[in-house]
């Protein structure tokens, strides 16, 4: 994990050009970095709540 820590950003470039990068916790995978298929800074599309949320009346 330490070793990980200071690694960090070369493991993220790592995931995002598609290698697998496991992150250990003596010697067990705790944690696999895998590259997302979308944008996280995505806005959401107008109306796509419709119908999942519920006004209440206190």
């Amino acid at each position: 994990m330490a070793e990980a820590k200071n690694k960090l950003p070369q493991l993220i470039r790592a995931a995002e050009d598609g290698e697998p990068v496991t992150i250990c916790r003596r010697g067990v995978p705790v944690v696999d970095l895998v590259r997302t298929t979308t944008a996280s800074n995505d806005k959401p599309k107008f109306g796509t709540l419709q119908g999942k949320v519920i006004e209440v009346d206190p």
